[in-house]
């Protein structure tokens, strides 16, 4: 065998060795996407004060099993019933894929499970006759999706069990502080914003928008922690600036 064959085959054997590898890598994170945990990020303000535009989510998994919507690419696979699955608590902040369109991912809280029956009394959650205690909690400023901001009403919730949390209301008297009273049907959920004038959720019909009643097939994992955070307000700033826009102080929190 000559030199210049053995150079040749040693090169394919690097460069096979190498893909190989590469392959691998590929394939571990896929997995620990798919299974594990899966990085997410907040286009809007619906879960304001929790949760700001510019958020770096982390969500988990395998708290509520898994069904294809756990996939961290979206797949037109027949429907399935979740494997392991497990129910959310009250007051869990979830990433779901929204039913009318299954390549979006959303972002909500568990208000309501099946069975719940779920109403809006002038602003306040009431869950099977009970009313969710609100605290109030000064003053906040909700940014909307353009990036302006307005002054809001900020409150501590606290669902009936004693899941507790912040919310915005901007306006006393909103077009959805109001509902007639909904019984979660089975593997459905009911879920809402925190920014509850500015979020399109179990409120409000698919056909309209929003979220309806959401299928427990659809969850994609918990969002556990926010793993970084930047101000998208800042893009409109000169370049050089933009680094203050990160928001160091959320980095690695966790979300209650």
């Amino acid at each position: 065998m000559s030199a210049e064959t053995s150079t040749s085959q040693s090169t394919v054997r690097r460069w096979s060795g190498q893909i190989v590898q590469i392959a691998a890598i590929v394939l571990v994170v896929l997995v620990a996407k798919g299974a594990i945990a899966e990085p997410f990020y907040v286009p809007s303000a619906s879960m304001e004060p929790t949760l700001l535009i510019g958020d770096a989510l982390l969500a988990s998994k395998y708290p509520y099993g898994y069904s294809t919507a756990s996939l961290p690419i979206h797949v037109s696979f027949p429907e399935t019933s979740r494997i392991f699955g497990e129910l959310p608590k009250r007051g869990d902040v979830v990433v779901f894929r929204w039913p009318g369109n299954l390549s979006q991912v959303w972002v909500k809280r568990v208000i309501g499970l099946p069975g719940d029956r779920i109403q809006m009394r002038g602003g306040q959650v009431w869950i099977n006759g009970q009313a969710a205690a609100l605290k109030p909690d000064g003053l906040g400023e909700a940014e909307d999706d353009n990036g302006s901001s307005e002054p809001a009403h900020r409150y501590v919730e606290t669902l009936p069990g004693g899941a507790s949390h912040p919310i915005f209301k901007i306006h006393d008297n909103g077009r959805l502080d109001n509902t007639a009273e909904v019984t979660v049907p089975p593997g459905h959920l009911f879920v809402m914003g925190d920014n509850r004038d500015n979020s399109a959720d179990s409120r409000v019909p698919v056909n309209q928008g929003g979220v309806g009643l959401l299928p427990t097939d659809n969850l994609v994992g918990r969002v556990d922690a926010i793993v970084g955070s930047w101000d998208m307000g800042i893009r409109s700033q000169p370049v050089w600036t933009w680094l203050s826009g990160f928001r160091l102080a959320r980095f690695f929190t966790a979300v209650h």
